[in-house]
């Protein structure tokens, strides 16, 4: 097949295990993601997510076309929707899109962004990336998804899993982290001891096959925001994560990278 790109042309999309609506959701496209098209069926197209390279299958009405050049100016998309629910834009016919927080606003000029050749004007202020985040706005970022309740696969305040919910902080604050717990555990730098740890390191966690399944972020040496359940703070110690309303450790240390 000839290479074909597209972009998420909805609020959220589904990225799906298999071809079926009742496929498990892996997880999601925010508002103008942009992809590599990979395989087509009559309803269902394989993608890979131009930002993070994850892979899966969505519903092809969800998606508007680019060609190779935007899809390549897309990479460097440096405008997101800002961490509010106030985040509208608004389509050529007047209809509105409410978009999540982190979403891409491309080619962002004069209050418009552009999928494609598809105009949207955009009715607040968007989220500048810029170099050199402080640790501040990357807690503050944090914070906003606090309660946000856990969806496996999601990546919103409406639904967000452990890698998404840090993926998107990030994001937020100019910083590309891979999809998973265990791709994001491969990047950054190792923190050695726990008294050493810095308010935004990502601590990752493993199951008893030694396989990495969960990361949180760090506000302290001794407190963890991570979605389990809900986005939460609880406290931890070179254990784990010990969780007071069920009186246990719910998840056991293996690593803490640092990323700023």
């Amino acid at each position: 097949m000839e290479q074909e790109f597209g972009i998420c042309r909805v609020a959220v999309a589904p990225l799906r295990a298999g071809t079926s609506d009742k496929a498990e959701i892996a997880s999601q496209l925010l508002f103008g993601d942009h992809v590599e098209i990979l395989e087509k069926t009559d309803k269902w197209w394989l993608v890979r997510n131009g930002y993070d390279g994850y892979e899966g299958w969505m519903d092809y009405k969800q998606l508007g076309s680019l060609n190779h050049e935007q899809f390549i100016k897309n990479q460097n998309c440096d405008h997101l929707a800002p961490a509010q629910l106030a985040n509208a834009v608004v389509a050529a016919d007047g209809s509105k899109y409410f978009l999540a927080a982190g979403s891409n606003l491309p080619a962002y000029a004069g209050g418009c962004c552009y999928l494609g050749d598809e105009k949207f004007e955009i009715s607040f202020s968007p989220k500048l990336i810029k170099p050199n985040t402080s640790v501040d706005e990357l807690v503050d970022t944090a914070l906003f998804f606090q309660n946000a309740p856990y969806l496996w696969g999601g990546r919103t305040v409406f639904g967000v899993d452990c890698s998404g919910f840090v993926q998107n902080v990030f994001k937020l604050n100019g910083i590309k982290l891979f999809r998973d717990a265990w791709q994001q555990a491969e990047q950054g730098t190792v923190v050695d001891f726990l008294p050493e740890v810095k308010t935004g390191d990502l601590a990752f966690f493993d199951n008893a096959e030694g396989r990495i399944t969960h990361v949180g972020m760090m506000l302290n040496s001794g407190e963890i925001i991570h979605a389990s359940g809900k986005v939460r703070i609880d406290p931890m110690d070179n254990q784990g994560i010990y969780n007071a309303e069920l009186g246990r450790y719910t998840h056991n240390l293996r690593i803490v990278k640092r990323f700023i």
